[in-house]
């Protein structure tokens, strides 16, 4: 909005043409979510606080995690409504990559928001039931997976691989269901990771900066011809989002480090794995979230392993799953794990974003 509002100014005062520059914008939306964040945080937590809308522990999770029963929870509807806003107000909200981004974030985060009530208001740990959870993921992605096929027709629908330079193949309608299945597996991804306080913010905030860097490049003409990397025209206003999403992040996280005054919920993870998701689908770097996204990657397989493992031969791979419960249960302390887990994410987005020029 303020795009669009004091940039056709910069005719008359020059000052104005800033607002041209994406790195500007994406700066200016990372603050303003920061902003939105630490003004509206401490009433969120109040309004939680006063409504009991208290997190449900797990009956068979760690006995340590008794203590946080009742701590308020959907905590996510902070990010979305610091990185919406911001996301509105900084980015030209004319480009279809932009609104995209945010129907998908928005329409994940109402999927988590129904499964939070319903473990609220149902006094347990169980919400929506699997099926419908999934339903209304795969609903939400295939708009978006959709949209992208049928409605944007320079949008190429190429899986671009790391380190390779000219394997590309072209999915061509198979393109919808692989889009899908990276947003709804991102977002699963995430919502498995949200097991510690802050464990979950840490690595979505650095991979969303990876993504940032991304979408400007990806967007760049000369850049993703110097890099060799599939350009996509007018993705790089995903910048902007991106840099909301990382801001909304360190935001939440300041309620949410240990040990938290508030949980993110399923309205936050879902959205926030759908956000990732749908920026690495619409950059075409979608098999490169496996590496950037390394830690989600690592907490999904744990279960995947757990649960195929105990099926098959009746035994359990890890004392608990996902991976972090495992080692806790090892005796690290929680704090000890987060940093750990954030470390491995770091590393992870470094060799991500160093593929870009190794291939």
């Amino acid at each position: 909005m303020l795009y669009h509002l004091l940039f056709p100014l910069h005719t008359t005062y020059s000052g104005f043409n800033v607002f041209r520059y994406i790195t500007f914008r994406a700066a200016m939306a990372a603050l303003t979510a920061l902003v939105v964040s630490f003004v509206l945080g401490p009433w969120l937590i109040r309004s939680l606080t006063e409504k009991q809308i208290g997190q449900q522990i797990r009956d068979d999770g760690p006995a340590s995690h008794s203590v946080k029963a009742g701590t308020p929870t959907m905590g996510g509807t902070l990010i979305i409504l610091a990185l919406t806003l911001s996301t509105f107000l900084l980015a030209d909200v004319t480009n279809p990559y932009v609104l995209l981004a945010l129907f998908a974030t928005i329409g994940f985060g109402a999927v988590g928001f129904a499964d939070d009530y319903l473990k609220l208001t149902r006094r347990n740990s169980r919400g929506l039931p699997p099926r419908a959870k999934l339903a209304g993921q795969f609903g939400v992605a295939f708009v978006v997976a959709a949209a992208l096929y049928f409605f944007h027709p320079k949008f190429s629908t190429e899986m671009a691989i790391p380190f390779v330079k000219t394997f590309r193949p072209d999915l061509g309608i198979f393109y919808i269901p692989f889009a899908m299945l990276v947003m709804v597996g991102a977002s699963n991804a995430v919502n498995l990771t949200d097991g510690l306080d802050g464990l979950a913010i840490g690595p979505v905030m650095i991979a969303a900066g990876a993504y940032a860097v991304i979408a400007y490049v990806s967007g760049h003409l000369k850049l993703a011809e110097y890099l060799q990397i599939p350009y996509v025209a007018g993705v790089g206003e995903l910048a902007v989002f991106c840099a909301a999403v990382v801001a909304a992040g360190l935001g939440f996280l300041w309620f949410n480090a240990y040990p938290a005054q508030m949980f993110m919920g399923d309205v936050g993870s879902l959205a926030l794995g759908a956000a990732l998701g749908v920026v690495a689908v619409m950059t075409k770097n979608e098999v490169l979230l496996v590496i950037i996204g390394g830690v989600f990657v690592l907490e999904a397989l744990s279960v995947i392993f757990q649960v195929a493992s105990y099926k098959i031969r009746r035994k359990r791979v890890f004392l608990m799953a996902p991976i972090h419960h495992h080692y806790e249960l090892k005796g690290w302390k929680e704090p000890q794990i987060i940093i750990r887990f954030w470390i491995i994410a770091f590393i992870c987005a470094v060799i991500g974003l160093s593929t870009l020029k190794l291939r």
